[in-house]
């Protein structure tokens, strides 16, 4: 019997290079799609931060537009209030105008009848009853108008405030005015005003105390008021009509002014210093001379024109010191 011989033959063995091929081929697909992956990923925060940067900057243009709106909408308010309180005083202007003109007319028609009634025969008695009617009416009158002080006061908040006005004036002509709005209740205290910075209202108000008679700090205030506008009238005279005296120095408050005076016939100058120690008064209480004579301060000549600056209003002095050649 025939033995067949079995030949097994052997696969050849798989190259290991493909394997390794693949291998490589599936590693760097991986790493494209991990560095897609994370490239996405950094752009997806930076996408969200300038988002988040946008809105920051969206609400904070709204909040200062809400700002800007909340100041315009006080500063409205505010206009509102100040017009109110204009009307009021208007108002109250108004009704006291129309009270007067009304207590005018009546006077005179009472006047009228009574002089119809005794045209023909009008006794002493009547004429005597007349003059005493029109005694107390002028009485109560100067009362009210002492009690007041002679100041424009109007009531403001319904009786719960008024406001005071005071005028200034210097030489017959009227300059400026002041106003105070005052509370009455519960306390006197002084709530608004536009008295320059630079005048004592609340030390006046404490001085004279303010709470039990208002007449005497209001009287006290013109006083400093019109002493105030009176030196500073008296400046803007000088600046005006006298141009050969050079201003060398002065205050806001005017209670210090420094003058440069120019001696015919000689080269030397004259510096003068009108001190306003007290600020009630347009006259100052003291004046100093310098010059580089030493002896010209102390001639007879400049003594009276001394006396002169510290009695005589300054602007009214220097043309005295003009007509007797002691300036140009």
């Amino acid at each position: 019997m025939r033995k067949w011989a079995v030949l097994v033959t052997q696969q050849p063995p798989k190259s290991k290079t493909c394997k390794t091929s693949g291998c490589l081929h599936r590693i760097k697909y991986v790493q494209k799609n991990k560095e897609k992956d994370s490239g996405n990923m950094e752009r997806a925060p930076a996408k969200g931060v300038l988002s988040h940067l946008s809105l920051l900057e969206v609400q904070a243009r709204s909040r200062k537009s809400q700002l800007q709106q909340q100041s315009r909408v006080m500063e409205l308010k505010a206009k509102v209030e100040a017009l109110k309180t204009q009307r009021e005083q208007l108002k109250a202007q108004i009704q006291t105008h129309q009270d007067l003109q009304k207590l005018r007319l009546a006077m005179e028609k009472q006047c009228a009848d009574e002089e119809e009634e005794n045209m023909e025969e009008e006794s002493e008695n009547s004429k005597l009853l007349r003059l005493m009617a029109r005694h107390t009416q002028l009485k109560d009158l100067l009362h009210a108008h002492h009690l007041i002080g002679g100041y424009d006061i109007i009531k403001t908040r319904k009786g719960k405030g008024a406001c005071v006005s005071i005028a200034t004036a210097y030489e017959d002509v009227f300059l400026d005015t002041f106003n105070l709005e005052i509370d009455l209740k519960p306390t006197v205290k002084i709530n608004r005003h536009n008295i320059p910075p630079f005048i004592p209202l609340n030390n006046l108000a404490e001085q004279n105390n303010m709470q039990t008679d208002l007449r005497v700090f209001l009287d006290t205030l013109s006083q400093h008021l019109n002493a105030f506008a009176g030196r500073k009238q008296q400046l803007k005279l000088v600046k005006e009509k006298h141009k050969s005296v050079e201003v060398m120095e002065s205050n806001v408050l005017c209670s210090l002014l420094v003058l440069l005076f120019t001696v015919p016939g000689e080269k030397t100058a004259v510096l003068c210093t009108l001190d306003y120690t007290d600020h009630t008064r347009c006259l100052p209480t003291r004046v100093h001379l310098e010059s580089e004579d030493k002896q010209l301060p102390d001639s007879p000549q400049w003594e009276k024109n001394c006396s002169l600056l510290m009695e005589t209003p300054v602007h009214k002095a220097l043309i005295t010191m003009k007509k007797m050649g002691s300036i140009v």
